[in-house]
């Protein structure tokens, strides 16, 4: 058990649909910047179910695939032993779905959405911060990625503002 602590396998991911889920199909086990790879994973999901539903859809979605990440997060968290190991990023892959359906959809949007988001995820500004240390369960683990999605949306919202 030490061992999927430290480095999850395919086998682990495999074991539990919950596991494979939380590492984002595979995602999170790139040795190195996971998240970077879970937020990514949210572009080609983006790609293939925006076109394909409504607004109203798209969110219902998006509120069910949050669900799903609390519980797999949750299940996951306490099978390795640790409450948000890195290769979950099952929480970067919604959050940032969630940041894509209010951002334009020109290449040059998602990029600089992309980048927020993850300089918000990594460094943590307050209450991130407070969310991500108080709170130790799958909701915890989606929590955070959430408020880093809200501040990526007003930044974004902000400088669109300013270049009108």
């Amino acid at each position: 058990m030490a061992d999927l602590v430290l480095r999850p396998s395919w086998r682990f991911l495999l074991s539990r649909p919950a596991h494979l889920i939380a590492f984002g199909f595979g995602a999170g086990l790139v040795p190195v910047a996971p998240g970077t790879f879970g937020t990514l994973l949210a572009l080609p999901l983006y790609w293939l179910i925006q076109p394909r539903v409504d607004a109203v859809e798209y969110l219902l979605l998006v509120v069910v695939l949050f669900g799903l990440g609390i519980w797999a997060c949750d299940v996951t968290g306490r099978a390795v032993g640790v409450a948000d190991h890195g290769g979950m990023v099952w929480d970067e892959t919604v959050a940032f779905l969630l940041v894509l359906f209010f951002v334009p959809a020109a290449p040059l949007w998602q990029a600089a959405a992309f980048l927020l988001f993850r300089l918000f995820d990594i460094f943590k500004p307050p209450p991130i911060r407070y969310y991500d240390r108080t709170f130790k369960s799958g909701f915890g683990v989606m929590l955070d990625d959430l408020v880093a999605a809200f501040y990526t949306l007003i930044v974004l919202a902000i400088a669109k503002t300013l270049l009108e």
